[in-house]
């Protein structure tokens, strides 16, 4: 373990930097929205911009990476990050933040290539899985710490997106500064979307609905708690809850996934995560004229924060939930391929989420944001049961839940030791 530390310290430093300003940015902008008083069809799209540039670069940056090598992308895009985060700052207009966050995913998903591909050059047979829990727990770290700077100054000010650009610019001094050589940037394999829902119609159905509820609970949940009057202190609690809590639960529902049918464990956990979506409600009141929630701070107010933990907690490993449920119908050697795909269809439900979920709050006032992840639970659910009684569950050895951080892309995927994807010797080759 120690030996990859040494061997990979300035990727992990670099890339924890860009985690803490990444958890950072997305809830200020939330915040902020409220404040400037942007209805939430204007804030779904700004939130939607991010997701949208993700899925553009995610399918156009390993290209670039090919021509003009690793640290040039690294530099390049986390230069225009960290550019597009001052722009939210002198022009605050829904149009130029949309187009700021189309940038920001753009930039940030180039930079996850970039850390992942550069992360398989170091890893082999035995390493993997090190690199890969060392991944999932910057990441997750990163962006939990991000989420407390809500504290560092009032949201109104200039200071916070300043900071932000400080991070990500400083972000870049250790990668650049590294001594080894880049690796070659290897082509990524997709299975495509048909033949993912051949393969496993519930996967692939779950998949999508992840896509729209993660993108909203992470982008728009700084937005409804600004909306119901928390204090800054309460929103940053919040939402490093939420991504504490979706980390913890990973391991133990991983677990049981692998002693069981994995079908009834993603069907258990997006019921409950229903019925705390709807205690959620109850506790934070049904409309905007009862928002009891904001002003006590009493049981309502605890026991919603435990509501919303637990419900983090079962919802944010459906990712990881569905790529190993695919994966229990495929060849270990289509894992990564399988991966691949299953991300694009991710990406797809995420560019709709946080505009969907803005339309929900539009018409349902703050709790709409409850209702929107409620409904697509419920989808997922209610397909789960219908496809338990097409098809039994084969069990495959091979396949096996792994942790997996919410941003990661193929590359990253590959780290994962279940894959059998030997790096080292196809680089060699």
């Amino acid at each position: 373990m120690s030996k990859i530390f040494k061997n990979s310290w300035a990727l992990f430093s670099g890339y924890f930097v860009i985690m803490v300003a990444h958890g950072f940015q997305g809830n200020l902008l939330g915040v902020r929205s409220v404040i400037e008083e942007f209805n939430f069809l204007a804030v779904g799209a700004i939130m939607s911009g991010y997701f949208i540039g993700y899925f553009a670069g995610a399918n156009t940056i390993p290209k670039l990476v090919g021509k003009v090598g690793h640290i040039r992308v690294f530099a390049a895009f986390a230069s225009m990050a960290s550019l597009s985060i001052l722009i939210h700052a002198i022009f605050v207009n829904p149009v130029v933040w949309t187009f700021g966050r189309f940038v920001t995913g753009f930039s940030l998903v180039s930079i996850f290539i970039v850390m992942e591909s550069w992360l398989n050059d170091r890893a082999n047979n035995r390493t993997r899985g090190q690199l890969l829990s060392i991944y999932m727990f910057i990441t997750l770290i990163g962006l939990a710490l991000g989420t407390l700077l809500l504290n560092f100054s009032s949201p109104e000010k200039y200071e916070p997106f300043i900071l932000i650009s400080l991070l990500l610019s400083f972000a870049l001094i250790p990668i650049l500064l590294t001594k080894r050589k880049p690796p070659k940037f290897r082509k990524l394999g997709y299975i495509d979307i048909k033949g993912l829902y051949k393969t496993s119609p519930l996967a692939t159905v779950s998949m999508f609905c992840t896509g729209i509820i993660h993108s909203a609970l992470f982008s728009l949940g700084a937005v409804y708690a600004a909306a119901m009057n928390f204090t800054i202190f309460e929103i940053s609690l919040l939402l490093f809850l939420v991504t504490i809590f979706g980390g913890i639960f990973q391991w133990p529902i991983g677990y049981y996934s692998d002693k069981s049918d994995r079908r009834i464990i993603i069907i258990l956990c997006t019921f409950f995560s229903t019925i705390f979506c709807l205690l959620a409600i109850f506790a934070s009141g049904t409309s905007l004229e009862n928002m009891y929630l904001a002003t006590n701070v009493g049981i309502d107010k605890i026991m919603f924060f435990a509501y919303v933990s637990l419900y983090a907690g079962l919802a944010i490993p459906l990712f990881t939930l569905n790529l190993a449920y695919v994966n229990d119908y495929i060849p270990k050697e289509k894992f990564v391929a399988a991966g691949g795909g299953m991300q694009i269809i991710f990406g797809m439900g995420a560019m709709c989420g946080p505009f969907i979920c803005s339309l929900l709050m539009n018409k349902f006032g703050t709790n709409g944001f409850f209702v929107h992840l409620l409904f697509f639970h419920l989808i997922i659910g209610i397909f789960g049961l219908y496809r338990i009684t097409k098809r039994p569950y084969e069990d495959n050895p091979e396949s096996t839940f792994t942790p997996l951080p919410r941003n990661i892309t193929p590359l990253g995927i590959e780290l994962d030791p279940t894959t059998g994807a030997d790096i080292t010797s196809t680089e060699k080759k």
